[in-house]
């Protein structure tokens, strides 16, 4: 029984656990067995913390026994990455300069999910300080993808993409500054969804990019996705970017309905340099959604060309901002390829940056103008395939293309407009998971899960799971 109750989705584990025909710390017990069995071939966790884990489990388990039952993610074993605090527990940001650091305080949405009744399994792998696509990390190892062990699982947010995959953790969070909670789900298979930005609290989350970071879920399904934003949702007086908005009942307004739905595609630039089987794969994922009752209407964003620019020059620098002190006095302490990232982000200049945000602040506009067209635009979440560990480059149709300006080119526009995007998988390529996303209008992930929920019925993945998990649950 405890093998399969793994491969459950939150959805589905809710309900037993609610009536009882299941236990928070048998579960609890099966998914840390599982994890910890598995964790030097996937390296997805950083630490395990089941002695808390399993007392946090009987306590829930207590607790509905009572008839005190909290909610779809009580009693639910969640892992976390590692770049938010937990009070008195070590919160490494996957770092040497911060392996001891101890918060004395939990983040927000760490404090709303154990008014929630989670139980937290351990932290989660990540690629150093969050800035990174790989989570091949100089300090803890590299975390694999569970579809293809030489494969990078995506980053930053690389070992709950993995964890998730390979059933390691029921569900989890990820943080996103230019697509680390997508990029991540898109190769790894699973669920992301990037909400607005000041949807969610990011108090107690250790910053990248002030302007550019979000918080959001990472599942193995929607309506798992949207059971845990009602949760972390919300204004928050300690995050000067969180957003005084009504929270959605996301999970109740999951219908699948998209009959007269508009769906906008930009060709120009979401199409353009794409791995012809990715196209091909999200192009037909629209087409199920036709089928659904769903229009398509194509839409131009003309200043999506200056997108890529306008996103690095404000992560460069607002991140080479924040770690600017540490830079001086022990930049022998950073792994290379993020202090050469922090060393050029010393170099754009004021003008620089204050012209990133210009353009930032039209490509938002031509967004709003194209949603106010359609419901949601569709796209492929990467362009690319996942490379194997170690690669700098990508396969691009034959051709070798830069790993990083590839990989954040369709995810990086939902950071600079703070717009919500839902990644769904829509299939594979040689064995390997590909990404559709959505992007909606601010503050409207309703309508952004909703058509996730409709196309995620289609079951684009036949039900099909790394062959590493497999052969395990048999």
């Amino acid at each position: 029984m405890s093998k399969e109750l793994i491969t459950k989705s939150v959805e589905e584990l809710a309900p037993l656990i609610a009536k009882r025909d299941v236990s928070s710390l048998e579960l609890t017990k099966a998914v840390l067995d599982h994890a910890e069995s598995l964790n030097e071939t996937v390296n997805a966790y950083i630490s395990f913390t089941r002695k808390q884990a399993e007392e946090t489990a009987q306590q829930a388990d207590n607790e509905i026994a009572s008839g005190n039952y909290r909610g779809m993610y009580h009693g639910i074993p969640m892992a976390i990455k590692d770049n938010l605090y937990f009070k008195n527990e070590v919160t490494t940001m996957a770092s040497k300069i911060h392996q001891d650091f101890v918060p004395d305080f939990d983040a927000t949405i760490i404090s709303k999910l154990r008014e929630a009744g989670v139980v937290f399994t351990g932290k989660l792998n990540m690629h150093e300080y969050a800035w990174g696509i790989t989570t091949n990390n100089p300090h803890f190892g590299a975390c694999r993808n569970p579809w293809n062990l030489e494969k990078i699982p995506g980053g930053s947010s690389g070992g709950s993409g993995a964890a998730i995959a390979a059933d390691m953790c029921v569900a989890t969070l990820g943080t996103d500054t230019a697509g680390s909670i997508r990029i991540p789900s898109s190769a790894c298979g699973i669920v992301g969804l990037k909400p607005t930005h000041g949807r969610v609290s990011k108090y107690g989350c250790f910053p990248l990019s002030w302007s550019l970071d979000h918080i959001g879920p990472m599942t193995k399904t929607v309506k798992d996705a949207a059971g845990l934003l009602e949760i972390i949702a919300g204004y928050d007086k300690n995050d000067p970017t969180s957003v005084k908005a009504p929270v959605g009942n996301y999970t109740e307004k999951l219908k699948g309905d998209v009959k007269n739905i508009v769906i906008g595609v930009n060709e120009e630039y979401f199409f353009k340099n794409v791995d012809y089987e990715v196209e091909k794969l999200v192009r037909a994922g629209i087409q199920s959604l036709v089928d659904q009752g769903a229009k398509v209407e194509e839409v131009s964003i003309p200043s999506l060309k200056y997108a890529e620019y306008a996103e690095m020059i404000t992560i460069l620098t607002e991140a080479a901002t924040i770690h600017h002190p540490n830079l001086l006095k022990r930049p022998e302490d950073f792994g290379a390829d993020i202090r050469l990232l922090f060393e050029l982000g010393e170099i754009p200049s004021a003008v620089d940056y204050l012209q990133a945000q210009q353009l930032r602040r039209q490509i938002k506009l031509d967004f709003q103008k194209a949603l106010e067209k359609v419901d949601v635009l569709i796209a492929p979440t990467l362009p690319i395939i996942a490379p194997n560990i170690g690669d700098d480059y990508a396969d691009l149709n034959g051709a070798k293309v830069d790993l990083i300006d590839h990989i954040i080119r369709f995810t990086g526009p939902g950071n600079l407009t703070g717009l919500p995007a839902l990644t769904v998988p829509c299939g594979l390529k040689n064995g390997m998971p590909v990404g559709l996303q959505i992007m909606g209008a601010a503050m409207n992930e309703e309508t952004v899960l909703n058509v996730g929920y409709a196309y995620e019925k289609t079951n684009p993945l036949q039900g099909k799971k790394p062959e590493l998990v497999s052969s395990l649950q048999k």
